[in-house]
């Protein structure tokens, strides 16, 4: 079985978070939902769990960070091209989302990121397959 990662964040208003994520073509699994949670599904193997605040609060004796002051994680996605990341960022965007920097275009790598509803920092990277493998 490949390796899974499940990202736990705090969100204020779940049903906000659920519906920004559904217009940027994200699922959940109701298997792993509830009025306290919901499993978002970014791919086979990538998952965030999305957790009211106090549903969050019963995983840590920590404060939860205030994500629209301080910045505690940069969640970072692939994207299979240039236009993919802009298409992802872009409904972020009209979603209700808010822009976290700015465009980073290297040429063998591009990217843009957003904030979702909750300030959390999502970073959309392409990167040139022969950058990667050492022939660019």
């Amino acid at each position: 079985m490949a390796q899974m990662i499940f990202v736990n964040l705090p969100v204020k208003d779940l049903e906000t978070t659920k519906d920004f994520f559904g217009k940027l073509g994200f699922s959940t699994n109701p298997q792993f939902s509830d009025d306290k949670a919901a499993c978002l599904v970014i791919s086979d193997t990538i998952f965030a769990m999305l957790l009211t605040e106090p549903r969050f609060k019963e995983f840590t004796k920590k404060d939860i960070a205030d994500a629209s002051r301080t910045t505690e994680v940069i969640l970072a996605l692939s994207a299979d091209s240039r236009e993919k990341v802009d298409e992802l960022v872009d409904a972020a965007l009209a979603a209700g989302g808010s822009p976290a920097g700015e465009t980073q275009d290297m040429g063998f790598m591009y990217g843009r990121s957003f904030q979702d509803p909750d300030h959390h920092i999502w970073e959309v990277m392409w990167m040139d397959p022969a950058a990667v493998e050492g022939q660019g």
